[in-house]
């Protein structure tokens, strides 16, 4: 298959069609709804607590309970969590989440009905044994890796258990790291070889996942799923999601960009709204996301062959400069006619053609304005910036979406989806939204920027990485992000990761300046980049250490 064939039309909508795995008594995957799920937070061996919040996060409206499973005691209570549930009513399938320990998973597998494993670090090893490997060394490596697995897919076979292996970018293996790079052709490859080990012992309830907390690569690895599954005849259910998309507005709009993206593009049976938060609270954001793409039509997913850009990698279209719009320029903000103090031709996306092609070739120093009127529809700008490509026009564009009749978390949400599924294609030299009076002005302006920070695109304040939290997490992480967030928010461009735990942490704030990670019980590790400076400070002192750090290293700058 050709590199640039891709799943979907990336002009109309067309939803990949997986297979149907049964997770317990729920269809996930082909035609079915595209379901809800969400993590509790509470320690696994208290059984009371995590049935309280499991049940909050069910009549919510969550369809998985996926519940973290460090070790074999917290296993072993699983099947009381699951009798408690049972015993009151509730028959929602449960996943234990698995890091580390095969041990863990395959008892779980008998327990409950699916079963989360990281191809990163199930069987893999975290230490380098060679710069390179060889081909022998590597296939020795796979052999060796599928033994391990095997009893795990035995048990799940036995038992109808469903298995999801889930890429994270934040924990790929040595191995991966080593031969594709810590890349999203190297999140793809992670989860294949694994499912080619599933489908060399014939097993097939496999839900996969490919997460990053950076909006591109999920979008990139994704994608690039897609098309690798497609070239050998993959069909498997997906699971969307933004790793570590933080608290509040930010981790809604985050959360919304990534996978409204991928949404906007057919793909995904399952998502999972991560925040810094209650997990039942995460619900609501999810449906409301789902409800934004419920118009659009369930058919077959077809090729597109050869579209003018490269949906597997992020570069921006070219554009000249006009004034501070386009060119090298971050992406503009605007909230008004106002603020149009550029030459500008506006055009209706719904009518742009060939002949608005040639209007534009007769004004070659203008900005375009390209406005959906209506309800938006990215696929139109998709044509409409196809065109341009196509004829080489490099004028810069400001995409304008106009919003109606919304609260302002649809307003919030939709919007987020619909301007990140082109920016993460290189589209758009800024943005104009536009919504009814409910929506006050710098509500709207504030999303504008909260977008195109969440994108990558253009920063204009501290940027958080932060976990939902799990029974992993070694402190109290949304008291702790708020606290951090209240000392740290007004250094604009710095980027600060805070993690509960080491699984998947270091990794995931690999681009972040700062990290606060969870070590132990009430310790926590600070990191500068990639590495760790501090170790076991105790949780109570760690908030003013980090400060300090960021003093020490002179990127600390006193509030306004």
């Amino acid at each position: 298959m050709n590199a640039y064939e891709y799943c979907n039309n990336l002009t109309t909508y067309s939803r990949f069609i997986s297979r149907v795995v049964q997770v317990g008594n729920v269809p996930l995957g082909g035609n079915s709804p595209i379901r809800v799920q969400s993590m509790t937070s509470t320690s696994t061996l208290n059984t009371i607590k995590t049935v309280e919040q499991s049940i909050r996060m069910i009549e919510a409206g969550c369809e998985f309970v996926r519940i973290a499973t460090p070790g074999l005691r917290e296993v072993e209570n699983l099947k009381n969590i699951k009798d408690e549930l049972r015993k009151k009513g509730y028959s929602t399938p449960i996943i234990a989440d698995i890091h580390f320990n095969p041990k863990a998973a395959e008892l779980a597998a008998a327990i409950v009905e699916k079963v989360r494993i990281n191809p990163g670090n199930y069987a893999d090893k975290k230490q380098i044994t060679s710069i390179e490997y060889s081909d022998n060394e590597y296939q020795a490596e796979l052999e060796r890796i599928s033994n391990r697995v095997k009893p795990l897919i035995e048990i799940c076979k036995a038992n109808g258990t469903v298995m999801r292996v889930g890429s994270n970018h934040g924990s790929l293996s040595d191995r991966i790291k080593n031969r594709y790079g810590d890349t999203p052709l190297g999140m793809v490859e992670s989860a294949l070889e694994f499912i080619r080990i599933c489908e060399y012992f014939n097993f097939q309830d496999i839900v996969v996942s490919m997460k990053s907390s950076n909006i591109k690569i999920t979008v990139e690895a994704t994608r690039l799923l897609i098309n690798r599954m497609m070239a050998e005849q993959m069909n498997y259910p997906v699971h969307l999601g933004v790793t570590e998309a933080g608290e509040g507005e930010d981790g809604r709009i985050k959360s919304a960009a990534g996978i409204g993206s991928l949404l906007a593009d057919g793909i995904g049976d399952t998502i999972r709204v991560s925040l810094t938060e209650d997990p039942e609270k995460e619900i609501p954001v999810a449906r409301t996301l789902l409800q934004h793409y419920a118009h659009d039509s369930q058919k077959q997913a077809k090729i597109v062959r050869n579209p003018p850009y490269d949906p597997f990698q992020y570069n921006r279209r070219k554009t000249l400069a006009i004034g501070d719009i386009g060119g090298s320029n971050p992406p503009v903000v605007i909230t008004d006619s106002n603020d149009l103090t550029f030459p500008y031709l506006q055009f209706n996306i719904k009518t742009f053609n060939e002949n608005s092609i040639k209007t534009i070739k007769k004004n070659p120093d203008k900005v375009l304005i390209l406005e959906d009127i209506e309800r938006f529809n990215p696929y139109d700008f998709r044509k409409a910036f196809f065109l341009l490509i196509k004829h080489n026009v490099e004028l810069p564009v400001i995409i304008k979406a106009n919003y109606k009749s919304l609260s302002k978390e649809e307003f919030q949400l939709y919007s987020s989806a619909d301007i990140s599924s082109l920016h993460v294609d290189g589209f758009g030299d800024g943005i104009w939204i536009c919504a009814d009076e409910n929506i006050p002005k710098d509500h709207i302006r504030q999303t504008a920027l909260n977008i195109l920070q969440a994108n990558g695109t253009r920063i204009s304040k501290t940027e958080f990485i932060s976990c939902p939290s799990c029974s992993r997490t070694t402190y109290d992480i949304q008291k702790t992000a708020a606290q951090i967030r209240a000392k740290t928010s007004h250094l604009k461009g710095l980027k600060i990761g805070i993690m509960g735990c080491i699984v998947n942490g270091p990794g995931e704030m690999a681009d972040a300046h700062y990290g606060y990670v969870g070590s132990g019980k009430e310790k926590v590790s600070l990191y500068k980049g990639r590495y760790c400076v501090r170790k076991n400070i105790d949780a109570k002192d760690a908030v003013d250490a980090l400060v300090d750090l960021i003093k020490s290293e002179g990127d600390w700058v006193e509030p306004q």
